[in-house]
């Protein structure tokens, strides 16, 4: 996991990885603080999704840029476009659901 300290380093984490996901959180944010380790977790399945934290407290402007209304807020991008947006009470098998298609659709298992 890689802590994205300001708005140009999240807008370049998204450029460099085909697969980026993004999740910003709050300090104070006990939802937060839960579902880190369970999407760690996840994310273990999927090798290829690089895992960026910002913490809205630090990036503030995050919430303007990215439309960010609640936290936690969790987002996937392929190839810098946005393609899961999940928020708040987040389900994780839902989630993990979502992910899979698209990252079946764009990695393939060698023949």
């Amino acid at each position: 996991m890689v802590t994205l300290t300001s708005l140009t380093s999240v807008e370049k984490f998204i450029e460099d990885h085909q697969f980026s996901f993004l999740y910003v959180s709050r300090t104070n944010c006990g939802v937060c603080h839960a579902i880190l380790p369970q999407l760690k977790d996840l994310l273990k399945e999927f090798p290829l999704i690089e895992l960026g934290h910002i913490n809205a407290d630090d990036v503030e402007e995050i919430a303007g840029r990215l439309s960010i209304f609640t936290v936690p807020a969790l987002l996937l991008f392929v190839d810098g476009k946005e393609v899961i947006r999940e928020a708040r009470f987040v389900q994780m098998q839902s989630l993990r659901e979502k992910m899979s298609k698209v990252y079946n659709m764009i990695v393939t298992e060698p023949e």
